[in-house]
């Protein structure tokens, strides 16, 4: 037997001290992640203690997420932090739909977020972030912020940053901002349905510019830029959402150009740059003409609701600095405060290189899967485009009659037809034994035939 805790110099009830005891040597690295446990009754037998104390302390490790059982083969050190199935949607079993990151265990969220907000209550004591705080974030956390992203935006300055609720108010105030109802934004052909969302509630038209398996193609939005005169561009430069492009630096130096000569607005969505570092932002090239978000939610966890927008100047800022507060006052001060203390310590990017190696982790595991199907992906993506058969058009439906969920090309689609294809999110699934269920019932979808029945 690989594993005996150690819990006599523990307190509490003894099956307590065995998940303590689990937890730590977790946290150690005595245990890793997938590793096999004992038994019930061999660890029983090992600790001298009756069946039911182990019993009961399996059951609580499980609902600490720390490990998970698999019928007719033991139980296993989890591969993530708890996700509770009860948060899914009926009829959804399994949801491949929602593009988060997963959790694994080596982020240790939860002791991070305990440590954190301890270290916090110590310095200056929680309550003081249940007041009004100055809209757009303190003159320190644009500060932390902005040196810690200055490793991948050089011009990132306290006076240049904003912090925001979430990307998808950065979009909002953005698009408030810079356009008024019935003007153009132009966007890629497919893009993130959140700034569609935006976009319809304010009355801009969106107009979508051709894409190949390497992004938006210059030559399209260069002559779109000439025929519509568009308010703003807005990209997805990195890690694209739903295709995972990435734009080459050639063709990064081109759209800068193009925004340029244009003399229009670059709206870089910046929400999957921290997974892919070597990915040299297009604000970098022309950041008096566009504002960078980069948001946590991708990276981290979307219920941090921490955004940052770096501005092109010192006017920019305090214009959305206004803006936010005029529509959602600020950010969550404690959680800002949270992050920033992470970004202080180094935990932040510990936590996002944990993240990364899971999400490379399912990218391996999804290849493996689907090995002789169509699909675009990158190693730090946390989705995958699949192309879905022709003669299957109703794939996504079928799926969900069956507990899975995916996202069909509409939702994506900004004018024209929808291509035959579908994004598939890898972090969504609780864990990679989840994830390997979804993946082989997407199989079968994908090799059943079309429905050959007759309408008589």
């Amino acid at each position: 037997m690989d594993w005996i805790p150690t819990i006599s110099e523990l307190s509490g009830p003894r099956y307590q001290r065995i998940v303590d005891a689990m937890e730590a040597d977790i946290a150690a690295g005595r245990l890793v992640r997938g590793q096999q446990l004992p038994t019930q009754r061999a660890l029983a037998k090992a600790l001298d203690v009756d069946l039911t104390t182990v019993t009961r302390a399996y059951t609580e490790a499980r609902r600490r997420g720390l490990m998970e059982a698999r019928v007719g083969q033991g139980s296993f050190v989890s591969e993530t932090s708890a996700r509770r199935a009860v948060d899914l949607p009926h009829p959804v079993a399994i949801d491949l739909s929602m593009n988060v990151p997963p959790h694994p265990l080596e982020a240790q969220l939860d002791e991070r977020i305990i440590a954190g907000l301890e270290s916090i209550r110590a310095q200056s004591g929680l309550t003081a972030y249940l007041n009004y705080q100055p809209p757009g974030g303190s003159a320190h956390e644009r500060e932390v912020a902005a040196r810690w992203m200055r490793a991948r935006v050089p011009h990132a300055h306290a006076d240049r940053l904003v912090v925001f609720p979430g990307a998808q108010t950065i979009l909002f105030n953005l698009l408030a901002h810079l356009a008024r109802p019935g003007d153009v934004v132009l966007t890629e052909a497919l893009t993130f349905p959140g700034i569609k969302a935006a976009a319809a509630q304010l009355g801009i038209r969106l107009v979508g510019i051709a894409m190949d398996d390497g992004g938006i193609l210059p030559d399209a939005l260069a002559r779109a830029c000439r025929a519509h005169k568009p308010r703003a561009v807005y990209l997805i430069p990195t890690l694209h959402n739903p295709t995972t492009a990435t734009l080459s630096p050639e063709r990064r130096g081109a759209v800068a150009k193009i925004i340029r000569d244009a003399d229009t607005i670059l709206i870089e969505d910046d929400a999957y740059g921290l997974l892919d570092r070597s990915a040299s932002p297009i604000a970098n090239l022309i950041p008096e003409r566009t504002y960078l978000a980069t948001t946590l939610s991708k990276c981290i966890a979307p219920a941090l609701r921490v955004a940052y927008l770096v501005t092109p100047d010192g006017g920019a800022q305090r214009q959305m600095r206004t803006s936010l507060q005029a529509t959602v006052q600020m950010p969550a001060p404690l959680m800002v405060a949270l992050v920033t203390h992470w970004i202080e310590t180094g935990v932040a990017d510990r936590i996002i290189t944990a993240i990364r190696n899971e999400a490379v982790g399912r990218q391996q595991l999804a290849q493996r899967t689907l090995k002789g199907f169509q699909f675009l992906a990158r190693p730090a993506a946390h989705h995958l485009w699949l192309r879905l058969p022709e003669r299957r058009p109703d794939v996504a439906a079928d799926l969900l009659r069956n507990g899975l969920a995916i996202v069909a090309a509409d939702a994506f689609t900004v004018g024209g037809t929808p291509p035959q294809a579908a994004r598939v999110s890898l972090g969504a699934a609780r864990n990679r034994s989840e994830l390997t269920a979804a993946l082989r019932i997407l199989v079968g979808a994908l090799q059943k035939p079309a429905d050959t029945r007759q309408i008589v």
